[in-house]
């Protein structure tokens, strides 16, 4: 199952230090700073990434909806906010959809809809570790036979279903 990453734009900038800084001289580069750590990590990660942005604060002449490095990036309309538009793409999405915000209305609105969800600034740590490191493929293929593990396994340890679920869509990012 691909997963969709739906990002609250400036919730995630202004959780962040470094984003939040460039945010303050100018939010034109705010947004832009993002989109690039967001396109490095999609260059890692091959997940679909929407970034919704309040419209209030659109360049003037934006679409309200455009690719960028192969992000998609809407801004909500005149009169509408970012979260309604997050709401209605996590109604449509549902189960395929990883919401990033910190905004508690977002967040339980996404887990009511069986969407994942994540806070800002953890999703931030995800993204500079992904951006750092580099998946490699062939690392397990020189080792043979059993490796010694003090995993646990059995039913008494196992979380429910939309946990289990949530968890292996956190893992892939």
């Amino acid at each position: 199952m691909s997963i969709h990453i739906i990002v609250d734009g400036y919730n995630l900038i202004r959780q962040s230090d470094t984003l939040s800084r460039l945010d303050d001289e100018d939010i034109q580069l705010g947004r832009e700073a993002l989109l690039d750590r967001l396109a490095a990590y999609r260059r890692t990660r091959h997940h679909r990434i929407t970034v919704v942005f309040d419209g209030a604060n659109a360049p003037l002449f934006s679409q309200h909806k455009k690719q960028i490095k192969g992000i998609l990036v809407k801004f909500s309309h005149s009169g509408e906010s970012a979260d309604a538009v997050i709401e209605r793409m996590v109604h449509h999405e549902r189960e395929k959809a990883l919401v990033v915000s910190s905004d508690l209305a977002i967040v339980n609105f996404a887990a009511a809809r069986g969407a994942a969800t994540i806070s800002s600034p953890k999703f931030e740590e995800k993204i500079n570790l992904a951006t750092y490191i580099t998946p490699t493929r062939n690392e397990d293929e020189g080792q043979e036979g059993w490796v010694p593990t003090t995993k646990k396994k059995g039913p008494s340890k196992r979380l429910s279903k939309k946990k289990r679920r949530d968890r292996i869509k956190i893992r892939k990012l």
